[in-house]
């Protein structure tokens, strides 16, 4: 620790509310890692849907509108008591930032020496010893510090080594939406030759999902924009459709295996109706609106399972790991920014104009 700097730049989340809320500082302390953590120097981060959702309270169940307005900088009324993901109120100043490639530069007493110099991919959600229950977890950037500055620190255990040719900003497009992905299919059991239904498919998660749909042999039919239909295509889709045509005119009832949703809203109705008897429905998204319409009848008399998806258990990070090492993955980067552009990548994020992550690079 002594040779390295005693401050950093980083940006701060303040308070709930719109842009004016992220404070970029070249003053903050660097973090010292506990006897069971490590010191990383942080490589690149990158934008996601948590750190927008978190800023301007939509977590809060007061909050009834869209997220992906690409205006919407705070809204009229939130409950600070359960504007975050977890429904715990954020502790402020926060750093943010979910996703974290980087280099161990120190550890705490209890770690190995040997893993200074270490190439790692933060895990994003992480169950501590501080919350060992099932289905407890922690948001890396949410409960604690994350990786919108120079330096972070993170249990020892939750930073995962990578052998990979990849740049830091293409590997820090992966930790938290692909094992969002990888969390939502696993729990729904895509198979060899299911049909899978994509929402939201141009996004993070969407895009990943497309890629590790794919990987498991299954067919897709992902839901975009036009714009972004090739893109969707070249990343292996095998159908795509418009956003905001008639599913059932364009799929017909009883046509998926398994719909992937990241947008719920109004068009919602028609997706149990798209699954087939004993079809799966798996979501972590609500981009569109979070409150639905659904004709329990539905659910019962098709026997859907319906599956909500943020805990993630350890072995989805792992299997992550081991797909970028084999190169099994294509990263997508849409475009990068230096964190003090933290502003115009939160703006450009909520336009949705681009396939895959907006990467953010610590000011150097």
């Amino acid at each position: 620790m002594n040779k390295l700097p005693k401050k950093m730049s980083g940006v701060l989340l303040t308070g709930h509310g719109g842009l004016e809320k992220l404070e970029y500082r070249t003053d903050l302390p660097v973090p010292i890692p506990e006897n069971d953590e490590v010191l990383i120097k942080v490589g690149a981060s990158a934008v996601n849907n948590t750190d927008i959702n978190t800023r301007v309270g939509w977590y809060s169940k007061c909050v009834k509108e869209q997220t992906d307005a690409g205006a919407v900088d705070s809204f009229q009324t939130i409950n600070e008591d359960d504007a975050s993901w977890s429904g715990i109120p954020v502790k402020f100043p926060r750093i943010q930032g979910a996703d974290c490639c980087g280099e161990i530069v120190a550890v705490g007493e209890q770690v190995s020496s040997d893993r200074i110099g270490e190439r790692v991919l933060v895990r994003t959600l992480q169950q501590t010893v501080m919350t060992p229950a099932e289905y407890s977890c922690i948001t890396y950037g949410s409960e604690c510090d994350g990786g919108f500055s120079q330096y972070t620190k993170v249990l020892a255990t939750e930073a995962f080594p990578i052998q990979s040719f990849l740049s830091d900003a293409e590997l820090a497009s992966f930790p938290c939406s692909y094992s969002t992905a990888e969390n939502m299919i696993d729990r729904a059991n895509v198979k060899a030759n299911d049909t899978v239904l994509i929402t939201g498919a141009s996004g993070g998660v969407g895009s990943a999902a497309v890629q590790l749909v794919k990987r498991r042999h299954a067919e897709v039919i992902a839901i975009c924009s036009e714009n972004k239909k090739e893109q969707l295509y070249k990343l292996g889709a095998d159908k795509v459709i418009q956003r905001g045509l008639n599913l059932l005119n364009s799929l017909g009832k009883n046509s998926v295996d398994v719909v992937i949703d990241l947008v719920a809203g109004k068009q919602w109705p028609e997706l149990p109706e798209l699954l087939r008897r004993g079809g799966r429905y798996t979501v972590a998204g609500a981009i569109a609106g979070p409150i639905v319409e659904l004709d329990i009848r539905t659910l019962y008399l098709k026997d859907l399972s319906f599956f909500g998806c943020t805990y993630q258990s350890r072995a989805v990070f792992e299997n992550l790991i081991r797909y970028i090492e084999r190169s099994e993955l294509q990263p997508l980067v849409a475009k990068q920014y230096s964190l003090l552009e933290i502003k115009s990548a939160q703006q450009d994020f909520m336009a949705k104009n681009f396939v895959g992550k907006l990467i953010l690079l610590p000011s150097q």
